[in-house]
């Protein structure tokens, strides 16, 4: 089925400017096109808007995000992935109540959907895991494992490291000869 689209609306769409971190940047010339995107095989949800065949927005929905209404006809959020602010700027206070009453929704659905998926991952995970597993996010993430595996390789090192410690005890003996 993939990736279909939920809700879509018009908006001026702009990102915070990277430099000062304060000024919009207009990403479009005019309004386009935003839209909520819900992708069934990966269970995410994303905010996309294109300007022609440009992506402007690509943000996926975390339980984290916030949208904030900063003024009657404008609202934005923070998306940690892109390390950047969106800002949207509506026609009416109308359009922009309903963008957030949707990014309320699909912010709820992602976190519904990320617990579902840690439940599954609890029940098919050892019981060591599942102690360690209390405060993590995803347990079992690639960056985890491969994160394991970094913890594990300096234990190694560490444990070759004294080999040089018979050699220095041979030494002694070596001079009582």
């Amino acid at each position: 089925m993939g990736e279909q689209p939920i809700f879509s609306t018009r908006a001026h769409v702009f990102q915070i400017d990277p430099n000062t971190k304060k000024n919009w940047v207009p990403t479009s010339k005019h309004a386009v096109t935003v839209s909520y995107f819900y992708d069934s095989t990966r269970n995410v949800y994303r905010i996309i808007s294109l300007d022609g065949s440009k992506a402007i927005i690509n943000s996926t929905i975390t339980p984290n995000m916030t949208f904030t209404k900063t003024s009657q006809k404008f609202g934005q959020w923070a998306d940690s992935r892109a390390n950047t602010v969106y800002g949207l700027g509506f026609s009416s206070e109308h359009h922009l109540s309903k963008f957030a009453e949707k990014f309320q929704e699909f912010k709820e659905a992602a976190r519904l959907a990320k617990e579902k998926s840690q439940e599954k991952m609890e029940l098919t995970s050892t019981p060591s895991q599942e102690s360690a597993g209390g405060d993590l996010q995803s347990p079992l993430t690639p960056e985890s494992i491969n994160g394991t595996d970094d913890e594990r390789a300096p234990d190694m090192t560490q444990n070759s490291e004294p080999r040089p410690e018979p050699t220095q005890n041979a030494l002694p003996f070596s001079h009582r000869k």
